[in-house]
């Protein structure tokens, strides 16, 4: 598939008070997720598109988040063509990880990406 152009950033660009949307399934979400992140899975994305259009109504750009960034890809351009300031995360939670990002998890075990 091709995207064109996508807005791409790198897991240390993203600021520590960013909106991060995440868009991995529940299970992966459990295992470990960035703290105060907005959770929305990929499969039911377009069905809770309100729930993002209302916390992100001050402008505020939104960082799309997946495992590896394909699905948060595919968000993200759906997000630019509706005129939504969005970047996907280069890398996703791997990278994340990676980077020595901070993690949680909802069991309040150690924080993993699955």
């Amino acid at each position: 598939m091709n995207f064109g152009p996508l807005p791409t950033v790198d897991v240390a660009a993203v600021p520590a008070d960013g909106f991060v949307l995440d868009v991995r399934e529940d299970d992966e979400w459990a295992a470990g997720h960035v703290d105060g992140a907005l959770h929305i899975p990929m499969s039911g994305f377009v069905a809770r598109f309100g729930e993002l259009t209302e916390a992100a109504e001050d402008g505020r750009r939104v960082y799309v988040m997946c495992r590896v960034g394909g699905r948060s890809a595919q968000v993200t351009q759906y997000l630019v063509q509706q005129g939504i300031d969005a970047v996907n995360i280069d890398g996703g939670m791997l990278a994340w990880d990676g980077a020595g990002r901070p993690m949680v998890a909802d069991s309040g075990n150690p924080a993993f990406v699955a």
